[in-house]
């Protein structure tokens, strides 16, 4: 499968235009600015549990070394977010897959830290993926406390926040697990926790892992929550079929566009 098929169907189906390989957003609300942060920022009200390289490379979290052929195309891929989503006060951005073992949670990571890479900016990676929290795994770092913790047993959101020693990051992920996920990402406490993150700084991107597409419920109640939404699909193995089923139940006005991944 191709990628520029792949788009060609987001084009034809999504009623209004959009991001693609060429374009970008021409209007929009001018960007909040950031209610009193210090910069650089500060990670005092963060736990700091330091990740260590040799084992992010490991687990192909290719963007921490500076040196990695990918990094480039993933500065590509955090460009054309930025063009898509600055002019319109867009920051919040859910990556999926129509299923599972498509290189989301990878390209999430990866996403992550090339956006902290960026000039004053900082990133924030979720894991929303609540029937098996992940990153803080892929991270290869210990987190006891994650979404569910805050959602369901109502604990402050600053017990769930590690700072893993990589410059301008912050990351939710680990604790509790749930099965009830899909109640919980569409909940009232959801929707204020995603506009709070949305609208506390003007220079922080939000990056929600989300389960993929095609197995659950779970993207379609994150989806009315965020701002956009990065597909990745996997050469060689998404078929257009199952990428034109998960276009077609996701807000396809928030679709920015593909990410293929392997």
């Amino acid at each position: 499968m191709r990628l520029e098929k792949a788009m060609a169907v987001a084009r034809k189906m999504r009623k209004e235009g959009g991001f693609e390989t060429a374009g970008i957003f021409e209007s929009g609300e001018p960007v909040k600015p950031p209610r009193n942060e210090e910069w650089p920022p500060v990670y005092t009200d963060s736990k700091t549990i330091e990740a260590d390289e040799k084992y992010l490379l490991q687990n192909t979290c290719v963007c921490i070394d500076p040196e990695a052929v990918e990094l480039d195309f993933y500065k590509v891929l955090r460009t054309k977010i930025q063009q898509a989503a600055q002019p319109r006060g867009w920051n919040t951005v859910m990556i999926t897959s129509p299923f599972d073992e498509d290189g989301r949670t990878m390209v999430a990571v990866n996403l992550a830290l090339t956006f902290a890479k960026a000039h004053n900016q900082t990133v924030m990676l979720v894991d929303c993926d609540l029937r098996r929290q992940s990153i803080h795994d892929v991270l290869c770092i210990e987190s006891n406390s994650g979404l569910v913790d805050y959602l369901v047993d109502e604990k402050p959101l600053r017990d769930s926040i590690v700072w893993p020693g990589i410059e301008k990051m912050t990351l939710i992920s680990g604790g509790r697990t749930i099965q009830d996920s899909t109640e919980l990402l569409g909940s009232e406490r959801m929707r204020a926790l995603v506009h709070e993150m949305k609208n506390r700084y003007a220079d922080r991107y939000i990056l929600f892992a989300a389960p993929p597409v095609l197995v659950g419920a779970d993207a379609l109640s994150l989806a009315p929550l965020v701002d956009c939404i990065v597909m990745a699909v996997t050469e060689g193995k998404s078929s257009m079929t199952d990428v034109k089923k998960a276009i077609a139940i996701l807000p396809q006005e928030k679709l920015l566009g593909f990410v293929m991944t392997k």
